[in-house]
């Protein structure tokens, strides 16, 4: 029996409802055209590897173990990214249960969190991503800043939630200005959704 490949993961909302802080252009080249990449990627070597296995033969080892990273990291970074956004009229726009008392209490506050995730997230070298994570064994929150899609990830840290700093995250609505995308996407975090899973992955 043939094993599962990954697949592009359907929306949660229409391309329209993130406007004006995601366009319906913006959002169908990125899930559409990048994301939907990743996954072909991804695929593509996987049956690469599964037909040298089977004929036999070699491959690049080196070269595919790389290149499969990259891609299946970025499929699973997207996919977290499309769930924990909604429509502006359905945000909180801050934190809500649970994660917002852990935010209070390891940031001190909503905005300094705010400040620090944003300031990890424009800083990022070239293209990659912020990422907010908790450490289990310090019960901890912490921020990640992902080069790419997979340099300087933390192992077994989970992801609570993550933002796309790669330009083709934004480049169509705001052109080379990151910052003013960082500043945007605060006004559609799904903060329900994400403390429905912060609350789940604690336990």
């Amino acid at each position: 029996m043939a094993k599962e490949l990954y697949k592009l993961p359907p929306l949660k909302f229409g391309y329209g409802d993130l406007a004006p802080y995601i366009s319906e252009e913006q959002l169908k080249l990125h899930h559409d055209k990048h994301h939907q990449a990743y996954v072909t990627n991804a695929n593509a070597a996987i049956e690469m590897m599964d037909k040298a296995r089977k004929e036999g033969t070699d491959f690049d080892y080196k070269a595919t173990a790389k290149a499969f990273s990259f891609n299946l990291a970025g499929h699973v970074l997207h996919d977290y990214f499309w769930w924990e956004m909604t429509p502006a009229s359905n945000s909180s726009k801050e934190p809500v249960g649970e994660l917002s008392e852990v935010i209070k209490e390891d940031f001190g506050s909503f905005d300094r969190f705010k400040k620090e995730f944003s300031q990890v997230a424009s800083s990022v070298e070239g293209s990659g991503w912020a990422v907010l994570t908790y450490c289990k064994d310090t019960e901890r929150l912490m921020i990640m800043q992902i080069e790419k899609h997979n340099v300087n990830l933390v192992p077994d840290y989970p992801i609570i939630m993550d933002l796309d700093t790669w330009e083709h995250a934004y480049y169509i609505d705001y052109r080379n200005d990151r910052a003013k995308f960082i500043e945007a996407f605060w006004n559609i975090v799904d903060w329900e959704e994400i403390d429905k899973y912060f609350r789940k992955m604690r336990k």
